[in-house]
């Protein structure tokens, strides 16, 4: 499985962007697919989720200015962020995630840089 993130960038606080995440490979064994982050000196943190039956999940912070969206003719998804903060500031990661014989083996893509100014 190959994750491609694209849609990253600079943007002023109470904008707007989205970013992209193209997925190739064995996709048919995904269950999950979403988005993480990482700010600086802090730890990967779960921003949204979209299982294979297309149920989201999302992180308290992001509720109400962020979607995620499956796009399963494209193999895509994508994380419509609205209402930036300055603490959305972070490098945003692809991740697809499959589950066999109990344990997860999670799938990334390359990081793409978030910065919302003030």
């Amino acid at each position: 499985v190959q994750l491609q993130a694209s849609g990253g960038g600079q943007v002023p606080a109470g904008g707007s962007l989205r970013l992209s995440c193209k997925v190739s490979g064995d996709i048919s064994s995904i269950n999950v697919m979403g988005w993480r982050r990482q700010g600086s000196g802090e730890e990967r943190e779960l921003v949204a989720s979209i299982s294979s039956v297309d149920k989201p999940n999302y992180a308290d912070s992001v509720k109400g200015r962020f979607s995620i969206l499956k796009d399963d003719d494209n193999n895509s998804i994508y994380l419509q962020m609205n209402n930036l903060t300055l603490e959305d500031t972070a490098v945003y990661y692809c991740n697809a995630r499959h589950y066999v014989a109990g344990a997860w083996t999670d799938y990334w893509g390359q990081g793409t840089q978030v910065t919302v100014s003030s």
